[in-house]
């Protein structure tokens, strides 16, 4: 690997670790096109994660300082059970449980099992489907008015998190959709999608730390490692700003149309 290979796999990991994409599915696609060994560059994954997961730490600042004040509180009696922000502290921990588990016992084998080109099309044209069909129902079943978060909804929002893990599903567009077929306004769950992933990005990059063995740090450099870095971070930035605003008046359906077309092609050649 080079510093240009670092900056593209960085601005392609913060580009689509949030559109509804699939980041692992685009990560997947280009080693194979540039031959790399991303499992030999276990060191440069866990950089590219924590580049995303400092786009959302300061993105979501103000949502990441009242949870920290309102965890705090709690212990010292400064905080009602009442109060947004500790119910989504709540809403997250049970939102995370399903990706935790699915992910210490499977997500090695997920991630062999699927990381081919031909699988991953397939994902990536199976979900842009549920997208066209999470927008059909959200359209005709809340029309009328949204629904609020609560525990039932974290969870199966979490539970579609955790599916993410296999490559081609995108971890953001599985959490949006879910919340849209539980009537979740799109910014809403494109908010709670984010910082759901808080737990989420920085819990794969410290098992991928964890399992960092002799091969761990072959063929990258820190000068690799900090493009990679910032390139995630400086392009995750502005995935997130972009995907916000995009959600207040627009749907998943372009995004599901690139899926089409992507897939299409990834099978076609």
């Amino acid at each position: 690997m080079n510093n240009l290979y670092a900056l593209l796999l960085g601005s392609v990991q913060g580009l689509t670790e949030f559109l509804p994409i699939s980041s692992s599915g685009h990560l997947v696609l280009l080693e194979n096109y540039l031959k790399l060994d991303i499992s030999q560059m276990k060191s440069f994954d866990v950089a590219l994660h924590m580049g995303t997961l400092f786009a959302i730490l300061v993105y979501f600042r103000k949502d990441v300082w009242e949870m920290i004040k309102a965890f705090f509180g709690l212990f010292m009696g400064k905080s009602e059970k009442a109060n947004p922000y500790v119910k989504l502290i709540i809403y997250i921990i049970v939102g995370s449980i399903p990706a935790v588990l699915l992910g210490y016992f499977a997500g090695d084998y997920i991630d062999n099992l699927f990381r081919n080109t031909q699988q991953v099309a397939i994902n990536i044209l199976v979900v842009a489907v549920i997208f066209l069909f999470g927008e059909f129902v959200y359209a005709k079943m809340y029309k009328n008015g949204h629904r609020n978060m609560n525990w039932v909804k974290a969870l199966i929002i979490g539970i579609a998190q955790s599916v993410a893990l296999v490559p081609g599903i995108s971890r953001s567009g599985a959490s949006i959709v879910a919340g849209l077929f539980q009537g979740i306004k799109r910014e809403e769950a494109a908010r709670f999608s984010f910082l759901l992933g808080i737990p989420a990005i920085a819990g794969a990059g410290l098992l991928t730390y964890l399992k960092l063995g002799d091969g761990g740090f072959v063929a990258v450099n820190t000068s690799e490692l900090l493009i990679g870095f910032t390139s995630s971070f400086i392009v995750g930035m502005a995935s997130i700003a972009f995907l916000m605003r995009f959600l207040r008046n627009h749907g998943l359906t372009v995004f599901a149309i690139y899926r089409i077309l992507l897939a299409g092609f990834l099978l076609l050649v």
